[in-house]
């Protein structure tokens, strides 16, 4: 520690702050008495203010002028300020009274008070053994050697069973009174200083969280990367060294086995002569693990109001970010209606949207594969049907010849080396309708090509009666072969025809 360093705590260091301040034995005596020793961490302001108010009656009693003059509010206050930061100041959800909890610079200021006081007896034997313990747990947890690992053990385990005859041999080793005033007087010392680390813990997630606030304040990047940050944070002080040890600390004080065991031993304890003594019996300590849950359960409870305030923080950047959506479409909305006033005569604006919804299917919705049913004729035992019914239907037929048809193409194609189907058709008008319209596009001939233009399409009309048909096909145009002469288009089509007969109900389209 240099000299920077220390001028640098003077300066802003609040527990130096507190030890430096006129009124150092009124915040000290007060605060350590309310928060310190009686292990509150939440009082309300009404009767902070009424025991603070007798503490001043008690005393200014006697003295004139009054050594503190103000009133307990105004002290309150000046406590509170950020300028001092001895006092937490906050509201509960749901209450508007403001509470009060001492920070953990009030308590090292108090414990650093409390060490300057004299003590008629000074142990060092037990914090002796406890470094040495320390430095044991150190060097053994770490050997990854088997064999130093397992001369270590065996060393130990020669000395319990060393400790084992001795006592069966009636030599009883016990630890005399200085022993016994030494170790309480560190157990008490630990056990204190254990409960002030809670108030420090619950003050570096305090830090945390204000950390995380202001980053989220002013984040200007990706939401998605700012979430990955905080909840990187989260896990950060989770899996620290000080998280770790804090939840390893508390699930040892759950253990129901652990609470019962530590207090039958600090009953035994405290009933021994020389601790009863030195202690008086005191109580605190009897309870003090009931106290460490309980700064535990607060500690994690302010963990959980910070995470469901952060998360609230975070909807409120998300509603904030949908307004401005909202104004964003609104005033271009405004623009759009201010053009449509002005732009009488000008080009009309328009835009498409391909789709405003989704075509969702679900898959349930698709029908199952159905395996076809092979129908078994049997045409050898063919009987008189039972069922009387229209066969009318069955005689109701259409027979298109395609052998007249190839000879009206080749008639055409004596004339040109290709014809359309509209100029065939013109030629030669449609007696059966579209039935012989189908049986164009299926004609197949040696001597020409029915070539099929899907890209365009032509219009063919006929007359069903007194109604014009039109029918809207590709492309088809008859090209003649090559090779093919106009005297070989003039063959009888008879023994060259190979397109197959039509038989179909003619469904006409108009």
């Amino acid at each position: 520690m240099n000299h920077d360093d220390v001028e640098a705590l003077r300066r802003d260091n609040a527990a130096w702050r507190l030890l430096r301040a006129d009124s150092a034995p009124l915040v000290l005596s007060f605060l350590g008495r309310v928060f310190i020793e009686q292990n509150v961490r939440a009082i309300g302001e009404t009767e902070l203010v009424s025991l603070l108010d007798d503490a001043l009656y008690d005393l200014n009693a006697g003295h004139d002028p009054a050594p503190y003059p103000r009133t307990p509010k105004a002290y309150l206050d000046t406590w509170a300020a950020p300028e001092a930061g001895w006092l937490r100041k906050y509201y509960r959800p749901g209450s508007d009274e403001p509470q009060y909890d001492a920070t953990p610079s009030v308590e090292k200021a108090v414990g650093w008070v409390a060490t300057l006081r004299g003590r008629s007896f000074v142990g060092t034997e037990s914090r002796l053994n406890t470094v040495f313990e320390l430095l044991r747990q150190l060097a053994v947890g770490t050997e990854t050697d088997p064999d130093v690992r397992l001369g270590q053990l065996e060393a130990r385990r020669a000395q319990i069973d060393a400790e084992i005859e001795q006592v069966r041999a009636g030599v009883v080793p016990v630890l005399d009174a200085g022993s016994q005033r030494d170790r309480y007087q560190q157990f008490a010392a630990m056990a204190a200083e254990l409960l002030s680390d809670f108030r420090e813990v619950e003050d570096n997630f305090r830090s945390l969280d204000r950390e995380m606030r202001e980053r989220i304040t002013g984040w200007d990047g990706a939401k998605g990367e700012l979430l990955e940050q905080v909840v990187g944070s989260r896990d950060a002080i989770a899996e620290s060294d000080q998280g770790r040890s804090f939840h390893a600390f508390y699930d040892f004080l759950l253990s129901r086995e652990r609470q019962e065991e530590f207090t039958e031993l600090i009953t035994k304890v405290q009933t021994l002569d020389a601790v009863s003594a030195m202690s008086g019996g005191d109580k605190r300590l009897r309870r003090i693990h009931y106290d460490w849950l309980d700064a535990g359960e607060r500690t994690q409870a302010t963990v959980r109001v910070l995470s469901e305030q952060l998360r609230r923080f975070l909807d409120d950047q998300v509603w904030l970010e949908n307004r401005r959506v909202m104004d964003l479409l609104r005033s271009i909305e405004g623009h759009a209606l201010a053009v449509r006033d002005s732009a009488v005569g000008a080009p009309e604006l328009v835009t498409e949207i391909d789709g405003v919804s989704l075509d969702i299917v679900l898959p349930m919705e698709r029908p199952l594969f159905r395996p076809q049913t092979v129908a078994k004729i049997d045409s050898e035992h063919v009987a008189p049907g039972e069922v009387d019914f229209d066969t009318s239907r069955l005689f109701d037929q259409v027979h298109v010849d395609p052998a007249r048809l190839t000879a009206g193409v080749r008639d055409a194609l004596r004339h040109e080396s290709q014809v359309s189907l509209p100029d065939v058709v013109a030629a030669q008008p449609l007696d059966q309708g579209l039935a012989e319209l189908v049986t164009y596009l299926s004609l197949d001939d040696p001597r020409f090509r029915v070539v099929v233009d899907a890209e365009h399409t032509d219009e063919v009309r006929w007359m069903l009666g007194d109604v014009e048909r039109v029918a809207t096909v590709p492309r088809v145009t008859f090209v003649r072969r090559s090779g093919s002469s106009p005297s070989d288009l003039t063959a009888a089509p008879s023994d060259q025809i190979a397109a197959p007969a039509s038989h179909a109900q003619p469904e006409e389209t108009s």
